[in-house]
């Protein structure tokens, strides 16, 4: 009797072991960690289009190199140099290309421009009245860009060609000696700067952006009617320098998270 108890109670516990076992073995399930989450990449890749508007500012000279007309009042050597303000606004049209955080483009701008100035002359000569009006009215350029990029934000330098259209002119209307001329050139030169992007959305960006541009030095001729007498001057549109806000539509989706 004492035996079949044993056997039975010995029985009951292998059974309960058993069926604990797998009970454990069946809780016990395997655990994987899910990949950390680093960040979103944005993508700057591809070809934008867009436009800006902000302010520049005109740095204008014009120095005479020769004068033997009867009006004019400046010699070799005299001149001016005055500055003007106005709005500034176009459009940019580029591509970038794009490793991890690292973005380079290329990109053209073209821009109309307001700055310009009058200057009466009451320094050099004897009659003292010749009446000088500049306008730089036309720039642009064509720049490469480097930048990084932090997930919806872009932080850029840029740099390259740069080009203006300008004009100078001067009246005389005193007697005894009058007389007036006009001129303007192109000018080349060069232009850097700096900027921040930030993608609103996957196709649409603003940004902000501040750039300083210097020219070359072009010989106007401001005899006018009084050719072939000459009334020349070095001229230059010294410097520009322009602040701007971009709205830029750029082709192409954004990518996913980065893990």
């Amino acid at each position: 009797m004492f035996r079949a108890k044993l056997i039975a109670a010995l029985t009951a516990t292998t059974a309960l072991g058993v069926s604990a076992a797998s009970a454990a073995d069946f809780a016990a399930r395997p655990y994987t960690k899910a990949p950390a989450y680093i960040d979103t990449i944005y993508n700057w890749a591809g070809f934008y289009i867009g436009g800006n508007v902000g302010g520049s500012w005109t740095n204008q000279e014009w120095i005479n190199s020769a004068n033997n007309t009867a009006f004019g009042d400046l010699s070799p050597g005299q001149g001016f140099r005055q500055s003007g303000a106005g709005v500034f606004g176009g459009g940019q049209i580029g591509y970038n290309w794009q490793a991890n955080n690292f973005v380079f483009g290329l990109e053209g701008t073209v821009a109309g421009l307001d700055n310009s100035g009058t200057v009466v002359n009451n320094v050099f000569g004897a009659g003292r009245d010749d009446r000088f009006n500049w306008r730089t009215d036309w720039m642009v350029t064509v720049v490469a860009r480097a930048g990084f990029a932090v997930q919806n934000n872009l932080f850029y330098v840029r740099g390259g060609y740069a080009g203006a259209n300008n004009s100078l002119s001067v009246a005389d209307i005193a007697p005894p000696a009058t007389g007036n001329g006009t001129a303007s050139a192109w000018h080349n030169g060069w232009t850097v700067g700096a900027g921040w992007e930030y993608g609103i959305t996957p196709n649409w960006i603003i940004g902000l952006e501040y750039d300083y541009a210097s020219f070359e030095k072009k010989n106007y001729q401001l005899a006018g009617a009084a050719a072939p007498a000459t009334y020349a001057f070095d001229v230059r549109p010294h410097d520009i320098q322009s602040a701007v806000f971009r709205l830029s539509y750029k082709f192409g989706p954004v990518l996913g998270p980065r893990y």
